[in-house]
């Protein structure tokens, strides 16, 4: 795709983005130390690195990522490349030709070259310039039928629209708004630290300079969605994982609506609503469905289970297991354990069928 021949309308609102005001070249600028400097300890240490990765529904694979110092005067003839390659101008001044459109270049802008744009850089004849480079192969990958949830679909489109924002930037050098250069700094003391997960730091440094870069043009139009939960969907939730993992101790519709941050009253329409039961009945059939897989595969004294599972006074099960099963909790070990245990353990089975032979 060829860049800089002309703007559609639609694009008018992006190439105004670009150089605004001698505020934008303020905002851009820095008047404290040189904080890239220390890139130029080890150039290429970035550039060393096989660094590729999925991201969404593309493959990102990074070719080079550096601080390129250019000497006075230092001229880059016409080239072009077949991939993604930014250019953030983080110290000094020079000029940029795109494809036929000469402009002045300062600290604080970035420009985008490529795919397949034609463009010449040369650096101011009095002072060097210092340019943060990001070349990318963004390579789509074939999508994937099966997915796996968490987020994925979520990150996918963000991908998807970060791209293709990447696809629409003008021919022009914009202001770094939203300090995509920052990434690069990121992504430099990542290697030098080497911390446990280098490779998502690494990662998030990247999409993150993407991100921050594609901010500049970003529209209200055709974004994706923000998550949001059903509410009262996942308060059941959490409310009923409460009650599961804390079943055997002492358990209170008031706790658990605390614990949430919501009312008891509340928390109870929501069991209403969402579990079609109350918080009572909940709490019951989960301590009782827990006692009775321990009646069946235990020999523990049922006083024992009982406590195990939130009675605190164990003669306070036996009207309140009796009621819900029609049974005893002896009566119901008794009808159940034997044929539970034989089906739990097969090799004693055989046994002792080979016995009984």
């Amino acid at each position: 795709m060829k860049r800089g021949v002309g703007l559609a309308a639609d694009d008018r609102s992006i190439q105004d983005a670009g150089i605004r005001t001698h505020k934008d070249r303020k905002l851009a600028g820095s008047t404290g130390p040189f904080p890239y400097a220390r890139m130029a300890n080890k150039a290429d240490a970035l550039d060393r690195l096989d660094l590729q990765f999925r991201w969404g529904s593309y493959g990102i694979r990074v070719l080079r990522c550096h601080l390129a110092v250019f000497q006075p005067g230092y001229i880059i003839n016409f080239h072009k490349h077949s991939e993604y390659e930014f250019h953030y101008i983080a110290k000094g001044k020079g000029k940029v030709i795109l494809v036929d459109q000469t402009y002045d270049l300062h600290e604080g802008l970035f420009y985008l070259t490529g795919p397949e744009l034609m463009h010449y850089q040369e650096s101011d004849s009095d002072e060097p310039m210092y340019e943060l480079c990001l070349h990318l192969d963004i390579v789509p990958l074939a999508a994937e039928t099966d997915k796996a949830g968490w987020g994925d679909e979520l990150e996918a489109n963000e991908a998807k629209e970060c791209i293709n924002i990447l696809d629409r930037i003008p021919a022009v050098p914009v202001v770094d708004r939203y300090h995509a250069m920052n990434g690069f700094l990121d992504a430099y003391r990542v290697w030098e630290e080497q911390p446990s997960g280098f490779y998502t730091l690494m990662k998030q440094a990247i999409v993150q300079i993407l991100l921050r870069t594609t901010r500049v043009f970003d529209g209200p139009a055709g974004k994706p969605g923000i998550p949001e939960r059903d509410m009262n969907f996942h308060r059941y939730q959490l409310a009923t994982q409460y009650i599961l993992d804390n079943e055997s101790l002492p358990i209170s519709l008031e706790q658990v609506a605390e614990t949430i941050n919501i009312s008891p009253r509340q928390l109870q329409r929501i069991f209403r609503s969402e579990g079609e039961t109350t918080f009572r009945d909940y709490l019951e059939h989960v301590r009782l469905t827990g006692i009775c897989f321990e009646l069946i595969h235990t020999d523990k004294p049922i006083e024992e289970i009982a406590i195990n599972h939130g009675y605190a006074n164990p003669n306070y099960l036996y009207p309140v297991f009796k009621s819900k099963y029609d049974i005893t909790p002896t009566a119901y070990r008794r009808l159940h354990a034997g044929e539970a245990r034989g089906a739990l353990n097969p090799l004693t089975r055989e046994k002792e069928s080979d016995h009984h032979e």
